[in-house]
């Protein structure tokens, strides 16, 4: 009797009722997981299966979390997909979470997408014992290669020689600086990685500059939250995930070649470069188990996405700072022509003698800010930051652009003003320029980019001034991507 009764009431239900049923269920134990945990830093209320997505701005986070910032203060949260996440701003929270508790939030979350493409692999990615020993390896082995010594300053000065003769070409006609400086930057890395440079006419090179670009732009929008937040799904349907899936193959396939042609050619006693030295020390007996060949490629495509990208992009911001303040441009080079005149090339021991032309490139790095919001830590355990609780396992944003631009910390903060480095005529140091991070985390390749940006920035306006083309007005106006970006632009360079 009970099964007929039972029976009746089934058939008796609509499938539009069932569906209701069904999705106001799935969201009341959707919003149970939304619930913020007990101490957690405030924040905007999630929505139903997307979090925090809409509110964070997947276009320009690092404005949306300026604006949430001023809502809920220094520390807040933000929900994408089911992960929790803290973000930090300003200088006195950002050093805390970064150095002072920089063990607390010493390693990378493990995000799905990240996950598909390193495997947790390599120097950015991955965690712990295999994180310390690889970040090891690389600094020494960027000392062993020329960091600090003539060799890799040679190699620079070498390099701007072919920059210059680049946009010699260009015979003070519009054009886009973004290919030359890309191809420039990167065979710095080349040189210490793969032990050679590459051409600017080198096509299937600069096939793969473009998978890079396309990357970096691709992997820090929506698409990439959306992967993360359901991977299941999000793995089967098409979109730019994809393109950052497919383009990160491509480049694999290329490192994955040299190191082959490493394997076949090279000489054990006398190792050329970072693919020989970790052959090399695969090979020996006391050798770490994660020394091996998915580890080699992945932390040799790290030092060519990192070593390409930040400086060729703070270059190119350069530039268009350049090009935008002519009267800046024209006191560096009143200080390029006394200390340096036209007969040599700039020495990174010029620098010292260059206070004005050292403080403006700092003044790049600081308004470009070209990754704002760091790359991701997460909680090793339970902690508290700032009187909040943060569980083991929270992800955590330092927010770099909040330090770069803090009223507190600059005269004028959202004003180009080298004037930020300058004291009574000399470079002064600001603890509040963090634009390589912060703690044990920080760029390993920081010194060598602070080598790089002087020389091609001091070799490019020795040699030329950067104008706006004629009738165009150039524009400030930056492209979110996992950097920050200038838009493309057309910029005059007539020799001096």
């Amino acid at each position: 009797m009970l099964l007929q009764l039972l029976s009746v009431f089934w058939e008796a239900l609509s499938l539009q009722v069932i569906l209701v049923f069904l999705a106001t269920f799935l969201l009341l134990a959707d919003y149970k997981k939304r619930i913020r945990p007990r101490d957690f830093p405030p924040g905007p209320r999630p929505l139903p299966l997307l979090g925090n997505i809409p509110h964070f701005g997947a276009k320009n986070p690092h404005l949306a979390a300026r604006k949430l910032a001023e809502k809920y203060g220094n520390v807040f949260s933000i929900q994408v997909g089911k992960i929790w996440i803290v973000i930090v701003n300003g200088l006195h929270l950002v050093k805390e979470a970064l150095v002072h508790q920089g063990e607390n939030f010493i390693d990378r979350p493990v995000d799905p997408l990240s996950k598909e493409i390193t495997r947790s692999l390599g120097l950015i990615a991955s965690n712990g014992l295999t994180w310390k020993q690889q970040r090891r390896f690389a600094i020494s082995m960027l000392k062993n290669f020329g960091l600090g010594k003539r060799t890799l300053e040679e190699r620079i000065q070498e390099e701007c020689r072919y920059l210059n003769e680049a946009i010699e070409a260009e015979k003070g006609q519009p054009f886009d600086p973004q290919f030359q400086i890309n191809n420039a930057a990167s065979n710095i890395i080349c040189s210490v990685t793969f032990g050679d440079r590459f051409d600017y006419h080198d096509t299937n090179f600069q096939k793969l500059l473009l998978f890079l670009d396309e990357i970096i732009y691709l992997q820090g929008c929506i698409w990439t939250q959306l992967y993360n937040a359901f991977p299941t799904l999000m793995k089967h349907l098409p979109g730019p995930h994809q393109t950052v899936i497919k383009n990160w193959g491509q480049l694999k396939s290329f490192v994955r070649e040299i190191i082959e042609k490493h394997e076949e050619d090279r000489n054990p006693s006398a190792p050329k470069d970072f693919i020989d030295a970790y052959l090399n020390h695969m090979a020996t007996e006391d050798a770490a188990s994660s020394f091996h060949k998915d580890n080699l490629l992945q932390s040799t495509l790290d030092l060519f996405f990192a070593g390409t990208e930040t400086s060729s992009t703070t270059l190119r911001w350069a530039l268009l700072y350049m090009a935008i303040s002519p009267e800046i441009q024209a006191r560096v080079q009143v200080e390029i022509d006394s200390v340096i005149g036209q007969s040599r090339q700039p020495a990174i021991g010029d620098k010292d003698s260059m206070p004005y032309t050292n403080a403006v490139v700092h003044e790049v790095q600081r308004m470009s800010s070209i990754v704002p919001l760091n790359v991701p830590r997460i909680a090793t355990k339970d902690t508290t930051l700032a009187g909040f609780h943060v569980p083991k396992g929270t992800i955590l944003l330092a927010n770099l652009t909040s330090v770069l631009f803090e009223k507190d910390e600059w005269e004028t903060p959202n004003v180009f003003n080298p004037g930020h480095f300058l004291e009574n005529g000399q470079f002064r140091k600001r603890e509040a320029f963090l634009p390589f991070s912060a703690g044990k985390r920080a760029c390993l390749g920081e010194q060598l980019a602070r080598i790089e940006l002087f020389l091609f920035f001091t070799a490019l306006l020795q040699k030329f001034t950067f104008q706006a083309p004629k009738g165009m007005t150039l524009s400030l106006d930056h492209r979110s991507g996992l950097t920050l970006s200038p838009q493309p632009y057309r910029i005059c360079a007539f020799s001096r």
